[in-house]
């Protein structure tokens, strides 16, 4: 996964086209949700590629908490904002924050330890839908709009051993979903393996919103349009 192509870099400010932020999403994450579409009136960029980029700036550390504070568009600015050795936020011109991250315990720089965190967890993260959001939402018998389906990045938590890792890839271990009307949030909980071993753990939270009943013929709809946008993508990459 080559990072940089997918944010540029000016004065110590990271931005994102849609095209970067949009290609990010399908090509690294495998996330065909259409509000990472280029042409998609209320686009914003995914909240993995800001995971990525600033776990990038600033290391790995055994103890992470990431809390995602609003969508951001293309082309806003954004700069770390270092309030301490454990406390950082991404903020634009005007102090707005859209992450902020706190972390503690070990801190490693290796850069090809964290690209492969990074890759596994966001692969894993882009199969949120329909792999695991479709049976939890059979299973309280509500469903997102499937004229407008809004899932937004809430939290998300790591939670290492160790660092002395290599290639550790990321497995479910736990999901969740809590209805409150027409809203609902997911929690997801997986691990981090290497070599058989639980080398970490983590958690991701979203929320949802403009639930409605469940209705299998438009979640078969919904599926399907998934599935096709992933066939239109790999073939306009292939013309």
């Amino acid at each position: 996964m080559l990072l940089d192509s997918y944010y540029s870099e000016q004065n110590s400010e990271v931005s994102f086209t849609r095209e970067q932020a949009s290609h990010f999403a399908k090509k690294v994450a495998g996330d065909f949700n259409p509000i990472h579409d280029e042409d998609n009136k209320r686009f914003c960029v995914p909240g993995d590629l800001l995971f990525s980029v600033i776990l990038s700036k600033v290391g790995l550390s055994q103890k992470m908490r990431f809390e995602f504070a609003g969508m951001i568009n293309d082309g806003i600015p954004l700069r770390i904002d270092q309030k301490s050795d454990t406390d950082f936020s991404m903020v634009d011109a005007g102090g707005k924050e859209y992450l902020h991250v706190t972390r503690s315990g070990e801190t490693t720089l290796n850069q090809t330890l964290i690209e492969q965190v990074t890759k596994s967890y966001v692969q894993f993260s882009g199969m949120n839908f329909p792999h695991i959001m479709v049976p939890l939402m059979e299973s309280k018998q509500i469903m997102i709009n499937p004229a407008r389906p809004l899932v937004i990045y809430e939290s998300m938590e790591l939670d290492f051993s160790r660092l002395d890792i290599h290639s550790p890839t990321v497995e479910l271990t736990g999901s969740d979903i809590d209805v409150d009307g027409k809203r609902g949030s997911v929690t997801l909980k997986f691990c981090f393996k290497e070599n058989g071993e639980i080398v970490g753990t983590g958690r991701k939270r979203m929320v949802m919103s403009g639930l409605k009943p469940y209705c299998q013929d438009d979640i078969d709809d919904l599926v399907n349009r998934f599935n096709q946008r992933k066939v239109d993508f790999s073939a306009l990459l292939a013309a």
